[in-house]
């Protein structure tokens, strides 16, 4: 038997090494990223990305579309900022090269808190004019409708504005490179890309469905932005139907118009008033998420 000598350096009052050496033990690091077997929360995400991505192909242009599309999402945000919490979580989002320390990221939702925050600001604005516009059908005053016409006009084009606002959200989507991550923060990766994009796809047929009722239908297209696959872009490149029984031709001439006439224009303004109240109380919970969502990635890249 071949003995193996090791150089090696005294120092005083060292203790006696004649003694054997032990063999040196290999030393294992422990992981704190996601493990290759997914985390439940992980997959109760992927399932909310799979529903929201299966609603999106299932286009009817009613608000009742929109406000299930809506609640969804905010049932897939709730579901992320539980995941932001995890230790692991964070760990992972950290190792992401294409976030850059997950500044990308922490951009993109505050791109989307600044969209809502300016929806809800219209919304809140729109509705008031909403209110007048009723009581000036009923006094048939053409003055004030006009104003009406106005304000619609102008919540299309703010609308417009914002698409283009939430589209620059994909466009700073980068993939991940599968040699540079373990398993773990690939998985963690393209999940949290899909939660960007499933996002991007409810806001954008809000905006964009508010923008093609109130406005001329400029091309507006999801087929410009990649949301759909081609052969999908026709039902969603849609107005909303509540929005667009109110035609502005229903709101013009009013002397000129029966009373049952006026009637039914007041009836689809009542629908849309109501209509209009869902969708609000269905982006303000969405709004939130993203707050939240956005706080829990700002503490990961601070802690």
């Amino acid at each position: 038997m071949v003995g193996v000598f090791r150089r090696s350096l005294s120092f005083p009052n060292k203790p006696n090494t004649n003694r054997p050496s032990k063999p040196s033990l290999s030393r294992h690091t422990r992981s704190i990223s996601l493990p290759c077997r997914s985390h439940p929360l992980i997959s109760q995400l992927k399932d909310h990305i799979s529903e929201l991505q299966s609603w999106s192909s299932k286009c009817d242009s009613s608000s009742a579309w929109l406000v299930d599309g809506l609640t969804r999402l905010t049932e897939l945000h709730h579901c992320l900022d539980d995941t932001l919490q995890l230790p692991q979580t964070q760990e992972a989002l950290r190792r992401q090269p294409h976030y850059s320390s997950i500044e990308n990221l922490l951009e993109q939702f505050l791109r989307f808190v600044d969209v809502y925050g300016i929806f809800r600001s219209s919304v809140l604005a729109f509705k008031e004019e909403h209110s007048a516009a009723q009581v000036a059908m009923r006094k048939r005053d053409e003055s004030k409708i006009a104003l009406y016409v106005k304000a619609r006009k102008r919540m299309a084009i703010e609308m417009s504005k914002i698409v283009t606002e939430v589209r620059f959200c994909t466009r700073s989507s980068e993939s991940v490179s599968p040699n540079s991550v373990n398993v773990g923060d690939v998985e963690l990766a393209a999940v949290v890309s899909d939660v960007v994009q499933v996002t991007v796809t409810v806001s954008v047929s809000l905006f964009n469905g508010i923008a093609l009722s109130f406005g001329p239908r400029k091309s507006i297209t999801w087929m410009n932005m990649g949301m759909v696959k081609k052969g999908k872009v026709d039902n969603q490149d849609q107005g909303i139907h509540e929005f667009e029984q109110v035609g502005i031709k229903s709101l013009l001439g009013l002397r000129k118009k029966g009373d049952e006439e006026v009637k039914m224009t007041l009836k689809k303004m009542r629908e849309l008033e109501t209509s209009i109240e869902g969708i609000e109380t269905c982006t303000e919970r969405v709004f939130r998420g993203l707050i939240n969502a956005r706080v829990a990635l700002l503490n990961t890249l601070t802690s």
